[in-house]
C-alpha cells in the first residue's frame, strides 16, 4: 500500500472510531457495538393512558422531543401512535401482577435507564357516594392512585440513575371536596399527597416530582358520564394544553422544578347529557 493510500485508511479509521459505539476488537477490525451506552443515549419515558387523551398527546410532545416511549393502554385500537420510537404497551393498570411483569420488562428493554415516568391513566364514576358500585371504587383506587405508587416504586431506582422525572396527573377535585365525586376525588387528593411526599423523600437525589391538576379536560373521561364541559371554547381545556405544560416543566434550567400546577378553564359552565333512548 502506498503512502497516500495509508493516509487515507488511517484517516478513514480515525474518523470511524468518532461515531457513536465504533471501536477496534481484538483482532484489529473496526467495530460499532449498536448497543454501547452513547447509541443508546436517547432519553426513555413511560406514558400511561397513552391511547388517547391527555396520554396520547402528552406521547407525541414526547415523540416530537426527542424521547422513547413507552406508551401504556388496555389496547391501542381506536388511537394507534405510528412512530419508530412509540413502543405500544398493552397492561391492565388494575391487574398488579400483570403492572409489575410489565414494568420489569421495561426495565429490561430500557437497560434501566429512565428520564420521565408520565402517569395519565385514569378513570371516574360520579354519583352520590351511597350509589356507587363496589366494583366503581375498586377501579378508581386501583387505577387513579395505586398504579402509579406501584409503578413509581418499580421505577424509582432507573429514574434516580437520571435524575429524572415522575409526574402525575391528578385533577382540580385534589384540592376541593368533590360532592358526588367522593371516592374519585379521594383518589386524586391521594396522588396530590404521594407526589408531595416523594419529592420531599427524592429530591436530595435529583428526582423532580410534579402533580398536574388540570380542571374540565375535553377527552374521552366524558364518554360514559351523564355530564360534560359546555361547548364553548372558553369552558374546557384541550389535552394538548395539558401536553404543553409538560413541556414545559421538563425543560426548566437544572434546579428548578415546578412541583405543582393547576390548569383551568376560563369558565366552569357543565352540560347535562340527554338521557339515553
Amino acid at each position: 500500500m502506498g503512502k497516500k493510500a495509508s493516509k487515507i485508511v488511517t484517516l478513514i479509521f480515525a474518523q470511524a472510531l468518532k461515531f457513536p459505539g465504533g471501536h477496534l476488537n481484538q483482532h484489529g477490525w473496526l467495530t460499532w457495538d449498536l448497543f454501547s451506552d452513547k447509541v443508546s443515549s436517547m432519553k426513555n419515558s413511560i406514558v400511561t393512558g397513552a391511547s388517547s387523551g391527555i396520554g396520547r398527546e402528552c406521547a407525541l410532545m414526547l415523540l416530537q422531543n426527542g424521547f422513547r416511549v413507552f406508551g401504556i393502554s388496555r389496547d391501542f385500537l381506536k388511537c394507534a401512535i405510528e412512530h419508530e420510537n412509540f413502543i405500544p404497551c398493552c397492561c391492565d393498570l388494575t391487574d398488579m401482577k400483570a403492572l409489575c411483569t410489565m414494568a420489569a420488562d421495561i426495565r429490561k428493554r430500557t437497560r434501566r435507564s429512565l428520564d420521565l415516568l408520565l402517569n395519565c391513566a385514569g378513570t371516574g364514576y360520579f354519583a352520590p357516594h351511597e350509589e356507587l358500585e363496589p366494583h366503581a371504587i375498586h377501579n378508581m383506587v386501583a387505577l387513579n392512585l395505586e398504579a402509579p405508587v406501584l409503578l413509581s416504586s418499580l421505577l424509582l431506582r432507573d429514574i434516580k440513575n437520571n435524575r429524572g422525572f415522575i409526574i402525575n396527573i391528578a385533577s382540580i377535585t385534589a384540592q376541593y371536596p368533590a360532592p358526588r365525586g367522593c371516592a374519585y376525588g379521594a383518589t386524586k387528593a391521594g396522588l396530590l399527597h404521594f407526589s408531595r411526599s416523594l419529592f420531599e423523600e427524592t429530591r436530595r437525589s435529583g428526582v423532580k416530582v410534579v402533580c398536574i391538576m388540570p380542571d374540565l379536560t375535553r377527552t374521552p373521561f366524558f364518554d360514559n358520564l351523564d355530564f360534560e364541559p359546555d361547548d364553548n371554547a372558553e369552558a374546557f381545556i384541550e389535552p394538548e394544553c395539558i401536553a404543553r405544560a409538560v413541556r414545559e416543566i421538563i425543560t426548566q434550567r437544572t434546579g428548578t422544578v415546578i412541583t405543582e400546577l393547576v390548569i383551568r378553564p376560563q369558565r366552569l359552565i357543565l352540560k347535562k347529557k340527554a338521557a339515553p333512548g
